[in-house]
């Protein structure tokens, strides 16, 4: 029996949907290395440091003035001047004097001073916002224990009053990335598997007619060949489809064995 050929080609639809679903895998692998890079690496830095008490040991304000940038507009862009807080807290964990500062970003920004304002244009503005840190924590703060976060190994002179990022931050740069990741490759499998199934089903329905047509022929085949006692009759009755060994012509005559013998 001849081997059935069934096309194997995709539908547009079907063309579209794995597009969509390689493009999605494609989008969830790049995003992953881009947060990966950009903001799980520092997350897992910044959650390697320990929860510490600290208590307020001096509150200082050198005469030092730093520099920021602020923005005004799209093409606006200045420098203004800050004044330099350098909170010193003791820390329960090395039992050590460390410098307190805001959370990571402003540790990187500026490792000198423990606050880092908004920066305005006005120099004053920046004055003000230092001076309200400084009240805090030289009246309010200054004789309460507080939670600030350690890190030994990479910093061991800094305490930070809070982390610049959490947990939450971690679950998001894998989350979303692992759910496009994960639909590209259900879309993609689901249309492969749908297209398959339609295959075997086409494939199916040729064979079961190919059968059918068969059946058909050989039951035909059957009918033509198979001969009724009227049809054996008619054939018997014609000389020529007689059998030539038992029909004799109509004129010979019987010869006894002895006149052939002479």
């Amino acid at each position: 029996m001849a081997k059935i050929r069934v096309s194997y080609e995709y539908s547009e639809a079907e063309d579209k949907s794995i597009r969509l679903g390689l493009f999605l895998i494609a989008c969830g692998i790049l995003s992953l290395f881009i947060l990966g890079f950009c903001w799980l690496s520092p997350t897992l830095q910044t959650l390697q440091s320990k929860p510490a008490n600290c208590t307020v040991v001096s509150v200082l304000r050198p005469e030092e003035m730093f520099e920021c940038v602020f923005t005004c507009g799209s093409d606006c862009k200045g420098t203004s001047l800050y004044p330099c807080l350098q909170i010193f807290v003791n820390n329960s964990e090395s039992n050590s004097v460390a410098l307190l500062h805001f959370d990571e970003q402003q540790l990187v920004l500026n490792p000198k001073c423990s606050y880092v304002p908004p920066c305005e244009r006005d120099n004053q503005k920046n004055r003000d916002n230092v001076l309200l840190w400084e009240d805090y924590f030289t009246k309010e703060v200054s004789s309460q224990s507080f939670t600030c976060f350690f890190n030994q190994q990479r910093r061991p002179d800094d305490v930070l009053w809070q982390r610049s990022h959490d947990t939450s931050v971690l679950l998001h740069c894998v989350l979303w990335p692992m759910v496009s990741l994960l639909l590209g490759t259900l879309i993609v499998l689901l249309t492969v598997c749908a297209r398959s199934l339609a295959v075997r089903a086409e494939a199916l329905q040729k064979r079961k007619c190919s059968y059918e047509v068969c059946q058909d022929l050989s039951i035909t085949t059957s009918n033509r060949r198979g001969n009724k006692p009227g049809d054996l009759l008619a054939t018997n009755s014609v000389p020529e489809l007689s059998s030539p060994s038992r029909t004799l012509p109509l004129f010979a005559v019987p010869v006894r064995r002895r006149d052939r013998e002479h």
